[in-house]
Parts: structure tokens; C-alpha cells; sequence
């Protein structure tokens, strides 16, 4: 039997603040959209910066659990798994998305140099 694995670390900067939805059950969806970028030298000598966006998915686990520090523009670490899951829009159109569901997620401390 073949062993597989499904991990993600990921470090980036929050696009907007955490949007944090609690369900009939008691469960909290805590959904993030977070930025990553990597720059590189094009075949003109030019750097180039691209951003990828990453939509990620906590489902809070502790009940004192607080997310207040997941403001736009926040440096985050998340590790977890990534997950496609299909949906069908308003219109009727099936449609897919991935997205990283997150287990742990924490705050980066950033160094002021000066």
C-alpha cells in the first residue's frame, strides 16, 4: 500500500480581515484570504513580482479561541491540508474550488529594524 500525504505550510499576508461565522451546531468558520508573493528576474534582466491568492478555511476548535489579531495586512503562518470541493453557483454552473483547511494558524511576529 502506497502512503500519500495532504500537508500545507504556508506564510503570507491577510487581504482583508478574518471573516469569522458561527453555525446552528456551535461550529466557527473562521475564512481568510491570504497573499503570497515570489519575484524573479524576467528574460529582460527585469524583476518581477507575482502575488498568489490563497482562500483558507478554519474550523475553530477551542471555544475560548480568539481571532481578533486577523486584520488586512497581518503576516500569518498557516499549516493544514488542501481541499477541493465542488459547489453549484446561483446560476447553475458547477464550479470547484481549493482552498487550504487550515489546523494551525498564528501570528508572525515581524521585526522593526532601525
Amino acid at each position: 500500500m502506497e502512503t500519500t500525504i495532504n500537508k500545507v505550510e504556508i506564510q503570507g499576508f491577510l487581504g482583508r480581515d478574518a471573516e469569522v461565522k458561527t453555525f446552528e451546531s456551535g461550529r466557527t468558520l473562521v475564512s481568510m484570504s491570504l497573499a503570497t508573493s515570489e519575484s524573479y528576474k524576467n528574460n529582460k534582466g527585469e524583476w518581477v513580482t507575482t502575488t498568489s491568492w490563497h482562500n483558507i478555511s478554519y474550523w475553530k476548535t477551542k471555544k475560548n479561541e480568539s481571532f481578533d489579531f486577523l486584520k488586512k495586512g497581518e503576516l500569518i503562518a498557516v499549516a493544514g491540508k488542501l481541499n477541493t470541493r465542488k459547489y453549484t453557483d446561483k446560476s447553475g454552473q458547477e464550479k470547484y474550488i481549493t482552498e487550504v483547511v487550515a489546523q494551525k494558524v498564528e501570528l508572525v511576529k515581524q521585526e522593526v529594524l532601525g
